[in-house]
């Protein structure tokens, strides 16, 4: 058989992107950030790292180990690298005393390197292709280090910066908002090829991800945090409860549904060879 003929792998390991994935991802990003503060704030804070720690090492472990996406398994994944990524931001912050301008630029750049090193591994930074043990590791660390990074920034924004926690909220509202405008015109642009149309695809995506926790963060900040504090003092153990109840619904009904799952991805025979095997 010619090894570039095509075949049809239902193999991916992250859900398709559609209108459920941003919801969850702004969602679970906002949970991440009051949940970890709850935790760092209610019992010690040296302990609260190890159970966010555990709490990450083992979902990636169940992540790791199925074969398919699973709506499940996936979100928690994201869930507690939120958590324990707020945990390694605030760490930094808190316990070393870097800035958060220093945090920020640092997390940036590992991030910048993570993309780089990925790229010239794979050729490709899209997530409909993640069906390769290395390639999900690669997704993996690229998750870990916007989360971190986007919670450098958001309280950068909000206490450095003096902008606060709602406005900050707006702020990454607004340039997710653009993000995606930009998205869809480069879409619609006529005379447009198509590679040049996943390239941007491949990069507004990573925008937006990126954007969405400095956005959930914020606002959760907004809710949980004390008036003194520019918020509307609801409590961090509150805010997460409230958040959590649409994350369960909205994955109960995208793990019955099934409307997030990606159709199979065409690889070729080489490709095939390197993918999860099927059990």
């Amino acid at each position: 058989m010619d090894k570039n003929l095509n075949a049809q792998y239902d193999m991916t390991k992250v859900p398709e992107i559609t209108f459920y994935f941003w919801i969850v991802k702004i969602l679970t990003t906002a949970m991440g950030e009051s949940t970890s503060d709850y935790l760092v704030f209610h019992i010690n804070p040296f302990v609260a790292v190890v159970v966010g720690g555990i709490g990450f090492v083992v979902a990636l472990a169940l992540q790791f180990r199925a074969r398919r996406y699973i709506a499940w398994v996936y979100w928690f994944t994201v869930l507690m690298v939120a958590v324990f990524g707020t945990m390694a931001a605030d760490v930094l912050h808190v316990v070393l005393g870097v800035p958060y301008l220093i945090s920020t630029a640092s997390f940036a750049l590992a991030l910048a390197i993570i993309f780089v090193v990925w790229y010239a591994s794979e050729k490709t930074l899209s997530i409909h292709s993640i069906y390769t043990v290395r390639r999900e590791i690669f997704y993996w660390a690229t998750v870990s280090a916007t989360f971190a990074l986007g919670t450098a920034t958001g309280d950068l924004t909000a206490t450095t910066l003096r902008i606060g926690y709602f406005l900050s909220g707006i702020m990454f509202t607004v340039l997710i908002v653009a993000v995606g405008a930009s998205h869809y015109i480069t879409r619609l642009r006529p005379g447009t090829a198509r590679k040049h149309q996943s390239r941007d695809e491949v990069l507004t995506f990573w925008l937006a991800y990126i954007l969405t926790r400095p956005l959930g963060a914020s606002f959760a900040d907004w809710m949980g945090k004390p008036l003194s504090w520019g918020g509307l003092a609801w409590g961090d153990g509150t805010v997460s409860f409230l958040l959590f109840v649409p994350i369960f619904c909205f994955v109960w009904y995208l793990a019955r549904s099934r409307r997030d799952v990606q159709p199979p991805t065409t690889i070729t025979e080489n490709e095939s060879e390197l993918a999860y095997p099927a059990k």
